[in-house]
């Protein structure tokens, strides 16, 4: 294999990570406002925020979804077993003792196993436990007078939409931390913001890119 800088990670790809983090970064404001943490701004207009903003991202999952299983992209997120205990020994230990990477971005996979994991669990349980509890919080007017027990049920519901946003804000924590270690926060980041990055390709992939998609190549 050769290492060649290719564009991996496409326009809308890369919308979707930066609109994600934009709209995440504002929810867990005024998520945190609402749950009493901080008194930045009143609490009607916290409401009011919080909601514009979660439609905004549930519209953006839906098309992203959309993107994913129409392109292709979806095979990314599915996780292996191969190689998963080596990347968490890396990240456990390896990573403080200046150890490289024990894996190397390819072609057909640019997320390493504990990321593809990571991002299975997300996209199939955490996400759509916010979803799912949001929209009930949301609408529970709506539906409150028809289910028996309805008070209990948004006592959970609310608790289990608390939890599921905390889980987010702890691996937008250890994602972070994690752009910090290896070749630097920089070299991390540069790949989402430009869409090129440094990966092995066989010399039939080289090939191929050079023959038919030319402008993925630097």
């Amino acid at each position: 294999m050769a290492k060649r800088c290719v564009k991996v990670y496409p326009r809308f790809e890369r919308f979707w990570h930066w609109s994600q983090v934009l709209l995440i970064s504002a929810l867990l404001f005024t998520g945190f406002g609402l749950n009493g943490l901080h008194g930045i701004l009143p609490f009607g207009p916290t409401v009011m925020l919080h909601t514009i903003t979660a439609l905004a991202l549930l519209a953006l999952w839906i098309f992203a979804t959309f993107w994913l299983f129409t392109t292709g992209t979806w095979r990314q997120f599915i996780p292996r077993i191969d190689g998963m205990l080596q990347v968490a020994r890396f990240y456990a230990y390896g990573v403080f003792k200046g150890e490289e990477h024990p894996y190397d971005k390819v072609l057909w996979r640019k997320h390493n196993p504990l990321q593809a994991a990571t991002y299975f669990a997300l996209k199939w349980f955490v996400f759509p436990a916010v979803w799912v509890t949001g929209l009930l919080y949301l609408t529970y007017n709506a539906w409150a007078d028809m289910v028996a027990g309805s008070t209990a049920i948004i006592a959970v519901v609310a608790n289990l939409h608390l939890l599921a946003g905390y889980v987010i804000a702890a691996f937008i924590i250890v994602h972070v931390y994690l752009l910090t270690v290896g070749h630097g926060f920089r070299s991390h980041v540069k790949p989402m913001i430009t869409g090129y990055d440094e990966i092995d390709l066989t010399p039939e992939q080289e090939a191929y890119l050079e023959t038919n998609e030319p402008q993925r190549l630097m």
